[in-house]
């Protein structure tokens, strides 16, 4: 049974955990849920890192929402980086997912887009686990998470 952690923050200002959870509910079973909430972006990778020593999951989610100001990127920058090194520091995937509000034009959109992105993330975190191949079919497809796919350039000769 493989084992997923799905981690968010109170600072975000949409629930981006309940979408991922949906969508990874409706993919099927063989997979159990692990769930962790932090105050801030900044926490997010202690738990992630937590979550793999605890829980032994095997792949994580974290899912969060830097503010406006030019802090909060560069706190998404420092969390991302954290991200990375516990996903190195562990041998296994961690899943960011990022949703910054400067990326929409209203409130509305940016919930929009939260869910979105959040339903896409945990999708393509489940396909990393039980689907690799349909990922690999999708290579080179300029697929973006949130918004319209950019779509595949073709090489000319």
């Amino acid at each position: 049974m493989k084992r997923i952690g799905v981690v968010d923050t109170t600072f975000a200002r949409v629930d981006m955990a309940g979408p991922a959870l949906r969508m990874l509910k409706r993919q099927g079973s063989g997979y159990r849920i692990h769930r962790a909430t932090v105050p801030g972006i900044k926490d997010l990778p202690v738990a992630c890192r937590r979550l793999f020593h605890e829980d032994g999951v095997d792949l994580c989610l974290a899912l969060g929402m830097p503010g406006r100001a030019e802090y909060d990127k560069t706190c998404a920058h420092e969390a991302s980086l954290g991200l990375i090194y516990a996903g190195v520091l562990e041998a296994r995937p961690v899943v960011e997912c990022f949703v910054f509000e400067g990326e929409a034009r209203d409130e509305k959109e940016l919930a929009r887009l939260a869910v979105r992105r959040a339903e896409e993330h945990a999708l393509n975190a489940y396909r990393m686990l039980f689907r690799p191949e349909e990922l690999a079919r999708r290579s080179g497809e300029g697929l973006r998470q949130g918004f319209d796919d950019a779509g595949p350039v073709r090489p000319t000769r």
